[in-house]
């Protein structure tokens, strides 16, 4: 059996003791809530940690593309959310996708209702709405808003599932009472609008919320039926400095190799921002880096005296001299973005690599 020193840099690596207890950390979470986990897989886009998330619990899965509903399709997955706002150019693949699987969508204007209505076909469909994050959805405290649920109701062409938000805005919370804080907004939010519906005789089967950070901190989704987490997953060193997760909870890291140290106090590895992205990190307690390096992956410890600092497409330039030829082991700042920088992903135990998955990341 390979081992991970047998690998060309840079290379994605999911260390699959640490996968599975965060997929079944979090099943156990909305199982105590009382609510259905809907697990958002464009974090890391492989069927086989799909199937591992259904198993331990989850129903349905949520994408961010059609080429990943498609890919999940094609795997045997027949529940999926596409939570993004519709495309109305693609309707016709999207018709196509829902032949063979429960295909649900998101709108949240009178245009994309108007597009749905019109290509004819029994879509089931969300009303995003807006809790905070200004992103997309609509205003629950708008009366258009109503008016767009009032004509979900009673469409001839659409089945309403509900209305669905994202509170995106928890990656902004600075202490895990604000992340809590945030998570019972967000039910709030949701709760109270579905109420108000529902005084307007209009049926709310479906509240669905989302997002890590909140989801971490939640401790009552009373109101609420289902949650669409994704980063949870893999965690990151974002995750770690919003105090989501411990480094210890984190399972996608990047083997890179340093191969300079040409300029004084610094070095170069192979991991550059087609292997990091350029999501900055929150820092913790130092200035916010491009990556963390792990002193020790086994005791779950990073290094204080060298941390990624800048990227360049294939370089990444650390603020300290390494041996060139050392292998690092890094801790991405989005374990989302870094995972669709890579075709694959290998599955680790210590330091035997017992599979390797692909990463649908075509779009």
């Amino acid at each position: 059996m390979p081992t991970i020193a047998d690998l060309p840099t840079p290379t994605l690596l999911v260390d699959l003791d640490v996968l599975e207890s965060n997929l079944r950390t979090m099943q156990e979470r909305c199982d105590r809530l009382g609510v259905t986990l809907r697990p958002h897989v464009k974090t890391h886009k492989c069927v086989e940690i799909g199937r591992m998330q259904l198993a331990a619990g989850a129903r349905g899965i949520t994408v961010a593309t059609l080429e990943e509903a498609r890919a999940f399709a094609d795997a045997g997955f027949d529940d999926l959310t596409w939570a993004f706002p519709v495309i109305q150019g693609r309707l016709h693949e999207a018709i196509a996708l829902s032949e063979r699987a429960v295909l649900r969508l998101l709108v949240d204007s009178a245009a994309a209702i108007d597009a749905l209505e019109a290509a004819g076909h029994p879509f089931p469909v969300w009303l995003e709405v807006d809790c905070g994050d200004h992103r997309s959805g609509v205003d629950p405290d708008d009366g258009a808003a109503v008016a767009l649920a009032r004509r979900l109701r009673d469409s001839t062409v659409l089945a309403f599932d509900g209305i669905l938000t994202h509170s995106g805005h928890a990656y902004h919370a600075r202490s895990s009472a604000e992340r809590a804080a945030i998570a019972a907004e967000e039910r709030d939010v949701m709760t109270d609008f579905a109420a108000r519906l529902r005084a307007e005789g209009i049926l709310v089967a479906g509240v669905s919320v989302g997002s890590t950070p909140a989801m971490t901190a939640a401790d009552d989704l009373t109101g609420v039926t289902e949650a669409r987490p994704g980063n949870y997953a893999y965690f990151d060193a974002t995750q770690v400095a919003l105090g989501s997760c411990a480094v210890a909870d984190c399972a996608l890291t990047v083997m890179s190799s340093v191969v300079s140290s040409a300029a004084a106090g610094r070095s170069v590895v192979d991991a550059g921002a087609l292997a990091l992205s350029k999501d900055r990190g929150l820092g913790d307690g130092h200035a916010p880096s491009m990556g963390a390096i792990y002193a020790d992956y086994e005791a779950k410890t990073i290094r204080g005296d060298a941390r990624l600092v800048s990227l360049s497409q294939e370089h990444g330039q650390v603020d300290a001299a390494l041996p060139i030829g050392e292998r690092v082991r890094i801790l991405p700042n989005h374990s989302c973005l870094t995972a669709a920088c890579f075709d694959a992903v290998h599955a680790v135990r210590g330091e035997e690599v017992v599979d390797v998955w692909r990463v649908r990341r075509e779009r």
